[in-house]
């Protein structure tokens, strides 16, 4: 019998300790989270000091189970769940189920999965930290009460199916804003100035130290250049130093991965999850650039072997990161004799990204030699200047893949003549604001104190998944410029042109992402403000370093936060008005053009509401803020009759699901690569011929008895298929259905429930029951349990005003969906 049980979080991580403990200890996962608030219901008494109503799991009960049987048969029981304050919650909720002492309970922790680091938290348990839990119980409630009570008014006001979040929507509120400003912006241009000038011992590229602001100016310069004697005015050489970045932080990991990688802050946190499983680094999840003294020493070890002596430099970084917390180490590999490991590519190049910045960060600052040199005429207002770059020492630039190579410039000395051998001018543009990339944004979460490192990856994730923000490329445009050239001492101005904008990877805001920005901050702006988020953040530390009551920072905040609410949810105010933007007039028609959101998303408009107007949606990457009246009129442009295939019209048209092609009353979807306002006759003839040849291979055998009955090719394997109805069977019978018998199929038929008829008959069954239970009518208090507290709440043993005439409203009573955080 093993007489120690150890529970840890993840599967592969028991693996990993399970061999390194041996075999007196038998290890164990809870698989995360064991219990939660539950997923309908406000799930917080908010009358009774803001009590906590947890519940296990649906998926975890056998787990829980597991873990109980388990339990009888060990002598100790060791909790071993992370490190930060949702590992100590998971090891609290433990105690709290398995029935342990929660003060006396064996809890150990260690941030890297090696024999030492686990060997040394078995010789030195500590009792569960409630301070910790306490400040992932203040976060997991306010992010509740934020979340379900915000969201139905979402619901009420603008759209239903909406959700708010306190992390989500200040998130959001930095996209649209960045979006905002880029849409404002104006791009000025100005006249740079470039030369190359011929010296004794080779051609100095040059750009003159001034842009011009017009055309004319940089042509009048030109002109006097074109007459002069040039000279070196100066030669300016200056030692410099490059220095080594300190360790990664879970931030700087996802952005250098994102970087260098091309990684997702969400693929970054997978990958990196599975590398501190397997023991190859340390915890993921940290704020803090420190290094231990043993792996200090081990670097300093490896760095003079692989390197000397003159390569290695002891440094100590400090975490700068405004309201950093979790002190533990930085992200480092856990053996530094291992520069490569085995997995997969990802991990491999991953663990070789984490293993070069912290062995680089002990390594000696790289020596550069800067070179300026300056060249000019008499009188002349400015110099144009050749800059140029040389490492003497590379230090711990060995281990930078990105080294630039140095920039060599030719021997000259001040007076030295110079001949101009070729000048020009070039308009350039000034560069609009760039728009997020996942990692951009966590740097700046991070910068202005908002989420920490377990928030990032799952908050971008959210507003993703949600329809406020899209990932994704979009082309550039093609814009217009000026070069000024002087051939045979003629200036010329020609007009060129340059892709411009495009955009790869980034978060752009969705119209209704915008539009719920909007309302938030018109209506909740402590919510959507940065320093209340970044605030609220300070509290979660004073409450994980016991000098707060977390129910004490839960009063302070939500007194005013649900005042406001319940005067947001007032009924009588109505919807809020998302107004329509007039584009201008269709002049075909003389009708308005408008851009407006519809029910089923953005929408251009051509006529008033009340006259039976037509309707498109918007392309992607339109907004109903920029859209133009030239865009909007293309929009209708839809559907287009492109011609005849078989005597039938062929026709492009865009509905609910996406651009379509109809022909002979069929539809065949449009690929989303494939523009339906370009897409040409010949590409929709081939989309036909496949789709049938699609259909032809999807039937696998048909009956003469009955021509209703089909054996059809699916996703997931043969079916059956009967007058409209589709029968499964099990995974041994599809390989053998296509030679099926006609009886024996239609026994299949006659025994088995429809898939399709089940789901129509657990929705009719579903209908009835919302009917039986909107005929009955509802007591007040069930509002107050359904509405999120909404309709009726009581703050202490006041109760809020405008309960009577919330609960009054049939319309409160009907609405039982249980709202999104």
């Amino acid at each position: 019998m093993s007489r120690n049980l150890v529970i840890v979080e993840s599967p592969a991580k028991a693996k990993t300790i399970e061999n390194i403990l041996g075999k007196d200890y038998i290890v164990k996962s809870s698989f995360g989270h064991i219990r939660d608030l539950p997923k309908k219901g406000l799930g917080i008494d908010t009358e009774s000091n803001f009590r906590l109503e947890y519940e296990v799991s649906l998926d975890k009960k056998n787990v829980v189970a597991d873990l109980k049987r388990s339990i009888k048969s060990v002598d100790n029981v060791w909790l071993a769940s992370d490190e930060d304050r949702e590992g100590e919650a998971i090891a609290w909720h433990l105690a709290q189920v398995l029935g342990l002492d929660a003060k006396q309970s064996n809890r150990i922790v260690f941030h890297e999965i090696t024999s030492t680091a686990i060997n040394k938290a078995i010789e030195n348990p500590r009792s569960i930290n409630l301070d910790l839990v306490d400040a992932q119980q203040a976060r997991r409630a306010l992010d509740r009460l934020v979340g379900f009570e915000l969201s139905p008014v979402l619901w009420r006001k603008v759209k239903p199916s909406l959700s708010a979040g306190r992390v989500q929507s200040v998130a959001v509120r930095l996209i649209v804003e960045r979006e905002r400003e880029i849409i404002a912006f104006k791009a000025q241009s100005s006249f740079k100035i470039t030369a190359v000038f011929s010296s004794a011992n080779g051609d100095i590229k040059t750009e003159l130290s001034h842009r011009f602001s017009t055309e004319q100016e940089a042509i009048d310069f030109i002109k006097e250049s074109l007459v002069q004697n040039y000279f070196v005015e100066s030669v300016d050489k200056k030692p410099g130093t490059r220095s080594s970045s300190a360790p990664f932080t879970t931030s700087t990991l996802q952005q250098e991965a994102s970087r260098k990688l091309g990684y997702s802050v969400s693929q970054t946190m997978r990958v990196a999850q599975t590398l501190y499983e397997s023991g190859y680094i340390t915890y993921m999840r940290t704020d803090s650039v420190n290094l231990s003294n043993d792996a200090l020493t081990s670097i300093e070890s490896e760095v003079k072997k692989n390197y000397g002596e003159q390569y290695h430099k002891l440094k100590k970084h400090t975490t700068k990161a405004k309201g950093a917390q979790e002190a533990h180490e930085a992200i480092r590999p856990t053996y530094f004799e291992k520069q490569s490991i085995e997995g997969t590519s990802q991990e491999q190049k991953l663990y070789s990204l984490i293993w070069k910045r912290t062995v680089a960060s002990q390594m000696s600052d790289a020596k550069i030699e800067k070179t300026i040199i300056k060249v000019g005429y008499e009188n002349i207002q400015y110099s144009f200047e050749a800059k140029g770059e040389v490492v003497v020492f590379d230090g711990f630039l060995r281990l930078n893949d990105n080294t630039k190579e140095d920039v060599f410039l030719p021997i000259v000395a001040k007076g030295d003549v110079v001949k101009n051998i070729n000048i020009e001018g070039t308009e350039r543009f000034e560069q609009k604001p760039p728009r997020y990339s996942e990692a951009a944004l966590v740097k700046q979460l991070e910068e202005l104190g908002i989420g920490r490192p377990s928030t990032y990856a799952p908050t971008i994730s959210t507003i993703i998944n949600r329809g406020y923000v899209v990932k994704e490329d979009r082309e550039g445009i093609v814009r217009e410029y000026k070069n000024i050239v002087v051939e045979n001492n003629t200036i010329t101005s020609l007009v060129k042109t340059e892709n411009t904008g495009a955009e790869k990877s980034k978060l752009f805001p969705t119209d209704i992402g915008m539009i719920v920005n909007d309302y938030l901050k018109t209506n909740f702006a402590d919510i959507l403000d940065y320093n209340f988020t970044a605030n609220v953040e300070k509290t979660f530390d004073d409450i994980a370093e016991g000098r707060m009551q977390w129910q004490n920072m839960l009063k302070d905040f939500y007194g005013k936060f649900h005042e406001t609410v319940v005067a947001a949810s007032d009924y009588s105010s109505g919807y809020a008005v998302v107004e329509a933007r007039l584009l201008g007039q269709d002049p075909a028609t003389g009708k308005n053009v408008y851009s407006r959101m519809g029910r089923f998303g953005a929408m251009v408009q051509l006529g008033e509401s009340e006259d039976t107007p037509k309707y498109a949606g918007l392309k992607k990457g339109q907004l109903i803020e920029t859209v133009t009246i030239e865009q909007a009129l293309d929009l209708f442009k839809l559907p287009r009759q492109l011609g005849e295939f078989e005597d039938k019209v062929v026709t492009v048209g865009l509905g609910r699901f996406g651009a379509y092609i109809r022909h002979d009353s069929k539809f065949v979807s449009i690929p989303k690569d494939s523009d339906p306002y370009e897409i040409t006759f010949s590409e929709c003839v081939d989309l036909i011929l496949a789709k049938r040849q699609s259909d032809i291979e999807k039937i696998l055998k048909t009956f003469p008895e009955d021509e209703k009955l089909q054996v059809l090719n699916g996703r997931f394997g043969a079916y059956i298929h009967y007058d409209g109805q589709n029968y499964k069977v099990d995974k041994a019978q599809r390989e053998t259905l296509s030679e099926i018998t006609f009886e024996a199929a239609m026994e299949i038929v006659n025994t088995t429930t429809p898939t399709s008829s089940a789901r129509k008959t657990v929705k009719k069954k579903v209908s009835a029951k919302k009917a039986a239970a909107a005929k009955k009518p509802a007591a007040p208090k069930k509002v107050t349990t359904k509405k999120s507290a909404i309709a009726k709440k009581s703050i202490g043993k006041k109760t809020v005003a405008k309960k009577a005439t919330a609960t009054k409203k049939p319309a409160a009573t009907k609405k039982t969906v249980t709202p999104k955080e």
